[in-house]
Order: C-alpha cells, then sequence, then structure tokens
C-alpha cells in the first residue's frame, strides 16, 4: 500500500494534514491553517519539497530522541516528523516522506 495525505480540522477548527506511509504509521504532520485552501498549498508544498535533502532540517531533541522538518524553499517549516529513538529510524522517516510524498493521494477525514 502506498502512502497518503490525510486532510481534517482538529478541535480549534484549523486545517491540518498528516502523511502516513503505506503501513498506516504518521511519517509527517503539518501545523493549523485557518483555510482549507492554505493546507492544500501545504500538501503540495510538501509534495514539491519532498525529493530534496536540503529542505530537510535534522534535529535532536534534550531528551535524546531525534526528529526532523521538512521546509519550503523560503524557510517556514511545512512539516514536523514523530519523535525517533534513533538517528537511523529519523533518517529512515526522511527517507519515507521521499518516497511516499510525491504521488500520494489525498483523503478528507
Amino acid at each position: 500500500m502506498a502512502g497518503k495525505f490525510e486532510l481534517y480540522s482538529d478541535k480549534a477548527g484549523e486545517f491540518r494534514f498528516r502523511l502516513k506511509a503505506g503501513n498506516g504509521e504518521i511519517i509527517l504532520s503539518s501545523e493549523g491553517y485557518k483555510k482549507r485552501a492554505s493546507a492544500m498549498n501545504g500538501i503540495e508544498s510538501v509534495k514539491k519539497n519532498a525529493a530534496n535533502d536540503a529542505r530537510y532540517e535534522n534535529k535532536e531533541g534534550s531528551s535524546g530522541k531525534f526528529s526532523f522538518n521538512l521546509k519550503a524553499a523560503n524557510g517556514q517549516v511545512i512539516g514536523t516528523s514523530q519523535s525517533y529513538k534513533s538517528e537511523s529510524g529519523r533518517d529512515n522517516g526522511v527517507e519515507s516522506v521521499k518516497k511516499n510524498a510525491p504521488a500520494a493521494p489525498v483523503a478528507e477525514v
């Protein structure tokens, strides 16, 4: 099964999206957007930037967990990963976004 974007609204009424891998695991989540169209633009930006290594910001938290942000060309964060226990787990997450995002369909949930 291939990856997919899920578009949804949160309790505050903001639109958000998440990218799920083929196994159903969430590999990237967005910030909240006031308008559905803005969230859709965010999804398109993820699709466009996912293959570019320079758009990934690898992070290590004070708790020893690892994560990454995907940034647009203007430097704005367009997606944030979950926390991983290891650097290799985080690196696998980046590769999963690269593989899944460009052709992922969008499902409203």
